[in-house]
């Protein structure tokens, strides 16, 4: 009898330990299962902040470019406004080299027909 009762409480236990066996490993899927789906769910964050962090570096990447392209087209205008102005000026030298030209012509004009008519009068 004792020895039933002892073979009986051994099986109890037998059953007791499979039984907690099972819940643990039940327990550790669980917690296995909760862990990643925190780490996926905070894993979704990260990707999300990287590719912003990405599309950031390509647009940061793109606005210098365009910067630097704005620097050389602003460079290229103020050279041929530069160019321009010195043409302007040239041709204000040549405008008023003309008028001086002219101006001599008319009195060179006026002297030779004074003294035309004067030679003609004493004729």
């Amino acid at each position: 009898m004792l020895t039933e009762l002892l073979k009986e409480h051994q099986a109890k236990q037998q059953v007791q330990k499979q039984i907690q066996d099972t819940r643990r490993k039940e327990a550790l899927a669980a917690s296995n299962e909760l862990t990643t789906a925190l780490v996926d769910h905070l894993n979704v964050g990260v990707a999300q902040a990287y590719l912003n962090q990405k599309r950031l570096d390509a647009e940061a990447k793109q606005l210098y470019q365009n910067a630097a392209a704005f620097s050389r087209q602003s460079q290229q205008w103020l050279q041929l406004m530069e160019g321009f102005n010195t043409a302007l000026k040239e041709l204000g030298d040549v405008e008023n080299w003309a008028r001086t030209i002219e101006a001599d012509m008319r009195i060179v004009s006026d002297a030779l027909e004074l003294s035309y008519k004067a030679h003609r009068e004493s004729s």
